[in-house]
């Protein structure tokens, strides 16, 4: 039901009583030189701009088989083929001391996994170049979620969560906090969930906090069973969520920034549980 998320209903009804009592009082005693009324109005005002900012509508969610839904609502960055070339090292792997050391990213143990469609821990990717293509290749599409946009975020498709992990900078309990339209906010402080489609497919959602959202809020736990367009988390403030799915299984259409086009110079505007970011390709069904 369309409403307020998880978490906005506390501040929408605390500030409306705050409103309304400060109007009440300022009718029926001296109004302090109009203080106590334009404390009032500031409070109502708060409360509408909470309410707008706790939004969460209900959403169409497309019924066609095997497509992948929006994750997030925003404009898409950009969409890109990569691959995974190294992983989180185990302590194993960081004793032997054959780990890349960098102190924006973090270590990376500089081998993919066996599988790195698996999606089993956090990887390293970077572009494809045209014409190197592979099948264990990944398209990645990132949405970018401004302060005005909805910040509820939503299953890309029916599946379990496989994995919920959260990351932050190396040494850091908390951040870093770059600003998400930046291509370093992907290593700003996150949550990695992997999902096991009903198709037997991974894919890989990560939520990235923001210069102003610094707060990540899964809704779920690993084992838990999603349906497309589900609620799954929310990032306070916008932000940025990236969304991973394996090259060879699907395909988009969408037109992002990078391509500059005249009717959408900021990327498409999606809307998470209902825009289709990814059709399968020939042969693959959810």
């Amino acid at each position: 039901m369309a409403g307020l998320a998880p978490g906005g209903h506390s501040p929408v009804l605390t500030l409306s009583m705050m409103g309304v009592s400060a109007l009440i009082i300022g009718s029926l005693i001296n109004p302090l030189a109009g203080l106590i009324p334009l404390f009032g109005m500031t409070c109502l005002m708060g409360a509408v701009f909470m309410g707008y900012f706790w939004r969460d509508p209900d959403r169409p969610v497309p019924r066609h088989a095997g497509v992948l839904v929006a994750p997030a609502d925003g404009h898409v960055m950009f969409l890109r083929r990569e691959r995974a070339t190294g992983r989180r090292p185990t302590k194993e792997q960081v004793e032997t001391g054959h780990c890349e050391v960098d102190d924006l990213t973090g270590d990376w143990f500089p081998q993919p996994l066996v599988d790195p469609l698996s999606f089993a821990t956090e990887q390293r990717f970077e572009a494809v170049p045209e014409g190197e293509e592979q099948p264990t290749d990944v398209w990645r599409m990132a949405v970018f979620m401004s302060p005005l946009d909805v910040h509820v975020n939503r299953a890309p498709a029916a599946g379990r969560i496989e994995r919920i992990e959260h990351r932050t900078g190396k040494g850091r309990r908390r951040g870093p906090f770059r600003p998400a339209f930046s291509k370093e906010s992907e290593h700003n402080e996150r949550v990695r969930s992997v999902h096991l489609l009903d198709a037997g497919l991974r894919i890989e959602i990560t939520q990235i906090s923001g210069a102003m959202a610094r707060t990540v809020i899964p809704y779920l736990y690993e084992g838990d069973t999603v349906r497309r367009g589900q609620r799954i988390g929310m990032i306070r403030l916008g932000s940025r969520v990236d969304l991973r799915v394996p090259a060879e299984a699907y395909t988009s259409s969408i037109i992002t920034a990078e391509h500059r086009h005249k009717e959408h110079p900021k990327g498409m505007h999606v809307l998470a549980g209902s825009t289709v970011l990814f059709e399968p390709k020939a042969g693959e069904e959810e």
